[in-house]
């Protein structure tokens, strides 16, 4: 894939494609799992490109900036030729690679393969097989992705489950509203006191919905009780303070969600699943 990427970078700069350029750059420094000469290298790259063409940092619309990306991550991904070898080798990484940010790389290059065969491998694999929360959540994905529907039972987090590929959310604005509700609730909160902490509450939260989704806290969650979003929000701004600040006053949390102490259990039982969450997608990083 690096001898791919160079290429993609190459024809982008001989057809002074800058803008294309840079934004495959920002891609790959995203990437990891890679020898840190390459970052090095994609770094001092993305420098000179921005330095000397100033013109490729015009602002686009939020829906051409989501669109470009997905085609430029789809590009960068797309061998062109899938023969048998390729197609072995990605299911290969998929199923046995020890690092899970490589199977879930993996799992996106398996959304573009054209093989029939491919689908079945995964469905086979998700059922049987036990995977790290995330990867199942990808391999999902993976699945809506090709065009597949139908119901797969599994095991998540000790539960087993029952999930139709087809309602699989591919992005954060496909989830149920009232999972949504906990995200904003924290946003309008955290944005007064930090104008960095929405963004990486978005991301923690999108992390903890791929961990959780179609388990039964999965389910709690869209109840759509009030009550219920106050006690996720809660539970996300502390384990989102603790994380940026390495501490969080906890009472003050509480206040401004309005956690009372009638909410206090089913608050703390939101706090223990945010720690198991964050516990896990640390764990991400050790075998699957």
């Amino acid at each position: 894939m690096l001898d791919h990427y160079q290429f993609q970078l190459t024809r982008m700069l001989e057809a002074e494609q800058y803008g294309e350029a840079r934004e495959l750059l920002q891609f790959l420094m995203q990437c990891q799992g890679e020898d840190q000469r390459h970052y090095e290298e994609w770094s001092n790259l993305l420098k000179w490109v921005e330095m000397a063409f100033p013109e490729s940092l015009a602002t686009q619309t939020p829906n051409e900036s989501s669109q470009s990306e997905e085609d430029l991550r789809r590009q960068a991904l797309d061998p062109g030729e899938q023969d048998e070898e390729y197609i072995n080798q990605v299911l290969y990484i998929m199923k046995h690679h020890p690092m899970i940010d490589q199977q879930m790389l993996a799992l996106e290059r398996a959304a573009l393969l054209e093989s029939p065969v491919v689908s079945r491998e995964i469905e086979d694999w998700i059922v049987s097989s036990a995977l790290h929360p995330a990867v199942q959540f990808k391999a999902l994905q993976c699945l809506r992705k090709r065009g597949e529907t139908g119901a797969l039972t599994m095991d998540r987090l000790g539960e087993s489950v029952r999930l139709e590929i087809e309602r699989t959310p591919l992005s954060l604005e496909e989830f149920p509203q009232p999972v949504l509700d906990v995200l904003e609730r924290v946003e309008r909160v955290t944005e007064v006191l930090d104008a960095s902490l929405p963004h990486f509450a978005r991301e923690l939260w999108r992390e903890c919905l791929q961990f959780l989704y179609g388990t039964s806290t999965y389910n709690w969650m869209l109840s759509d009780q009030e009550d219920t979003v106050d006690c996720f929000a809660a539970a996300l701004h502390l384990a989102l303070a603790t994380a940026a600040y390495g501490q969080a006053d906890e009472d003050e949390i509480r206040v401004s969600y309005g956690i009372t102490e009638a909410l206090r259990f089913r608050y703390e039982q939101a706090c223990r699943m945010m720690r198991y969450v964050a516990q896990g997608v640390q764990g991400s990083d050790d075998d699957s």
